[in-house]
């Protein structure tokens, strides 16, 4: 008998839970599988020797039902930077001696790009040591940046409500016969996923959003008034989707003036502004009605608008991951490969986390029109299998209902 160990990381995600889900009922159907520990905020979690028994709070059908339609993190979160352990094996040894204490034998982490860099350091390390203990990544993050997978869980999710939310944005803009321009700052600091996958609404007759801006395009303030006076020429009612990560030609944000030097611990700069930023180019420069609209957090945890291909994905993707572990895969992170749009099919299978961590997936720039403000076909094909299925959303009292864990000090 032996037991394992389960941690989420990085930002929220409708579906982050659903992996957790996964990995702990595949768990149940293994025998050799004692407890099922969970690790609070991250690694931290078992740095602080806080762990939690999930058997002991998860403890029949609806409760893991409850915890797969429940959204971010239930265990809590972190964005830790572990150190080289060649630089410094301190923590290292601290993280072994837990996991060998409580005789853990496989440790999954939840997360994305910079959770990957963890499960690749915590992976050598064991090398070094000669441990047995299987380290897997489970890949997690709305903004379908994580490299060697065809998408990440949480994703579809959050390309669904942003969508939905647009398709709405566009219905009140419309109401007014006058000349107007509504600006949507959506997450992606290098990468433009979600804000492409507002193109969606193609697929149901819509024109909007007429422009989209993407980060992996460099963005000219005078070709986006250019783009609006010209559009205004034959409508009034000009809906913009902008990714918050928008770099002019030098590589500058374009909202540099409302972004604060402040960095995260993996150097990422902390992103604000971009929308009033549009907004005030519009009022000086075209001289209408305007609005601008940041979708902020909704985007990660807006589970009563969950995409339920996207939740029964991240289910699937933590079974597999202890399934690959129980074979002996270690350093690996589970990946999705799409085998085809129509019929929607896809595998799943492990990567070499080397091939991973520290590297990002951008949007491709052959699905972006020459004129650097929409995107091509090719992308709502690709999107458009990730947004399917609608979930029951748990409700008590009218109001949805999650899943909580018992904090133990």
């Amino acid at each position: 008998m032996f037991n394992i160990a389960i941690a989420q990381s990085g930002g929220p995600t409708c579906a982050i839970n659903a992996s957790l889900s996964g990995i702990f009922s595949e768990a149940l159907n293994c025998s050799e599988i004692d407890k099922i520990y969970g690790s609070f905020n991250g690694i931290n979690g078992i740095l602080n020797k806080k762990l939690i028994d999930l058997k002991n709070e998860i403890k029949n059908n609806e409760d893991l039902y409850l915890l797969k339609h429940t959204p971010a993190t239930v265990l809590g979160s972190c964005r830790k930077k572990l150190p080289e352990c060649s630089t410094d094996s301190s923590c290292y040894k601290k993280i072994f001696d837990v996991f060998n204490k409580h005789n853990i034998q496989a440790f999954f982490y939840i997360g994305g790009n910079d959770s990957m860099d963890t499960v690749k350091k915590l992976s050598e390390y064991a090398k070094t040591i000669s441990s047995n203990i299987k380290i897997m990544g489970v890949p997690k993050t709305i903004d379908n940046d994580v490299i060697d997978t065809d998408h990440t869980p949480g994703f579809g999710s959050a390309a669904k409500y942003i969508t939905s939310t647009v398709s709405e944005i566009v219905r009140d803009s419309i109401v007014y016969d006058v000349p107007s321009v509504t600006i949507i700052e959506i997450m992606g600091r290098d990468a433009g996923w979600l804000t492409a996958s507002t193109s969606l609404l193609r697929k149901n007759g819509s024109h909007a959003p007429q422009l989209i801006y993407l980060p992996e395009k460099a963005f000219s303030v005078e070709k986006f008034v250019e783009d609006i006076k010209k559009l205004h020429q034959t409508t009034n009612s000009v809906i913009v989707a902008a990714s918050e990560g928008l770099k002019n030609e030098t590589g500058d944000y374009v909202a540099n003036g409302h972004i604060s030097d402040v960095v995260d611990v993996f150097g990422h700069k902390y992103l604000a502004g971009l929308g009033k930023y549009l907004e005030n180019i519009v009022k000086t420069q075209v001289g209408c009605k305007v609005r601008s609209i940041e979708l902020n957090v909704m985007q990660r945890c807006a589970s009563h608008m969950a995409s339920k291909t996207d939740l029964d994905e991240a289910e699937l993707i933590g079974q597999e991951a202890l399934r690959e572990a129980l074979k002996g895969e270690t350093g690996k992170m589970m990946a999705f490969k799409r085998i085809s749009n129509n019929p929607y099919r896809i595998k799943i299978e492990s990567v070499k986390i080397d091939n991973v961590a520290n590297r990002e997936k951008l949007f491709p720039v052959e699905w972006i029109n020459e004129e650097n403000n929409n995107v091509t076909d090719e992308a709502i094909e690709y999107f458009l299998p990730l947004i399917q299925g609608e979930v029951l959303t748990p409700m008590k009292n009218g109001m949805p209902i999650h899943f909580h864990l018992t904090r133990k000090k």
